[in-house]
């Protein structure tokens, strides 16, 4: 097993290699996730202008959550973003899952994401 600084030194590293390949720009932004233990956050960003157009988490007093380390909170975040994101004009996005595997709360959001409207 790898210890918790191999783990996110490895995730890191993940992620490193993802963004080398995948850039949000103002036509299609990029989607982003980081998740922790307690919480979960997207923000959709435009990489050519340097600028967060959506967000949310679970931290969110508006969205009232509850605990945001579990898969629910992850499909709340998903319809939140695309709402958030659908009223700031974006349509499609590509999406960057942050060095984490495509699973469990990950995965939830991106499909409540594509639920609430959002081309991923």
């Amino acid at each position: 097993m790898f210890t918790r600084t191999d783990r996110a030194q490895r995730r890191a590293h993940i992620h490193k290699r993802i963004r080398k390949r995948l850039s949000g720009n103002a036509a299609r932004p990029r989607l982003t996730v980081f998740r922790s233990l307690k919480h979960i956050y997207a923000q959709v960003i435009d990489d050519d202008a340097g600028s967060t157009l959506a967000a949310a988490s679970t931290r969110d007093k508006s969205l009232d959550v509850g605990y945001g380390g579990n898969v629910e909170a992850a499909k709340k975040i998903g319809k939140a973003i695309a709402d958030r994101a659908k009223k700031a004009g974006v349509e499609g996005v590509v999406f960057d899952r942050g060095g984490h595997r495509y699973h469990g709360r990950v995965k939830a959001l991106a499909e409540a994401a594509r639920e609430g409207g959002l081309k991923i």
